[in-house]
């Protein structure tokens, strides 16, 4: 069994990469050194496959004993901390995960591991979902390329409860139900959790001020943290193109639209934030 794993949680493209590799430096941190896709996915019952297809939301009946065995097995094979080094007999690791489709399967992950902390990352939505689209358009970010009956750019991201729905719609609109929807499942997940066993936590502030933020998570986690945070964070491993709080207005066209999709999520997701 993992001792207190630490699961990042968020939206694709909300800049997870970024505080999962600032996180990672913390000498309490262990992880596998990137995402957890081919974990989690190599157990078959949870593979979307598997459930006809509808949606990556994994829940509470999905943690058996069988099954939590394994995604710890899985985990343990391949964790190691921030140089490398793999667990000797006297470390007591802790392991750091970040998957943005794991932002549908909080009640699996809270039932799998049930001293797991959990970190949300806010980041306003026409930042994340133009990149989103861009995800979408560059064809780097896509997860289920033989969707059946799925039309039109192969799909991308997590699989979203009610995609068929989305069949023939704009690609923005797509971005922006994802995200919405996404945002408002995992909220409600996190509402029902110990207020005590998550965090909320605001992309902005994280790169306004890196060395207090990442300090006012690590004391909710207990973790210390070494290093030095001065000046600007570098471009996270995953960056499509370098960030910039207006970048989004190069595809307000298409976007504009679609945002008011997502204002109840945002509305509920900024209210959560300390």
């Amino acid at each position: 069994m993992l001792k207190r794993p630490v699961f990042l949680m968020s939206t694709p493209r909300a800049g997870s990469t970024l505080l999962f590799e600032v996180l990672a430096q913390s000498p309490r941190a262990w992880t596998i050194g990137g995402e957890s896709h081919a974990v989690i996915e190599a157990i078959e019952p949870l593979r979307a496959r598997e459930r006809g297809w509808e949606s990556s939301r994994l829940t509470a009946e999905d943690a058996t004993p069988q099954v939590v065995a394994r995604l710890g097995t899985g985990f343990q094979q391949l964790w190691h901390d921030r140089d490398g080094r793999r667990p000797g007999p006297l470390d007591q690791p802790t392991l750091l995960e970040k998957t943005p489709r794991n932002a549908l399967r909080l009640p699996f992950l809270a039932a799998a591991f049930p001293d797991a902390r959990f970190v949300y990352l806010y980041r306003e939505p026409a930042e994340t979902i133009s990149s989103m689209l861009e995800g979408w358009l560059t064809g780097r970010c896509i997860t289920y390329p033989d969707l059946p009956g799925w039309t039109g750019l192969p799909w991308s991201f997590m699989l979203v409860p009610g995609w068929r729905e989305l069949i023939g719609r704009p690609v923005a609109e797509i971005a922006a139900v994802q995200w919405a929807t996404t945002t408002e499942i995992l909220l409600n997940d996190l509402a029902r959790l110990d207020p005590r066993q998550w965090l909320a936590t605001d992309y902005r502030r994280l790169v306004a001020d890196p060395a207090a933020e990442t300090a006012r998570i690590c004391s909710f986690l207990g973790w210390p943290y070494d290093r030095q945070l001065t000046g600007r964070l570098p471009l996270s491993a995953w960056t499509i193109s370098a960030p910039h709080p207006d970048k989004w207005r190069r595809n307000a066209d298409v976007l504009e639209p679609v945002l008011p999709l997502t204002e109840r999520a945002a509305a509920l997701a900024r209210s959560v934030l300390n």
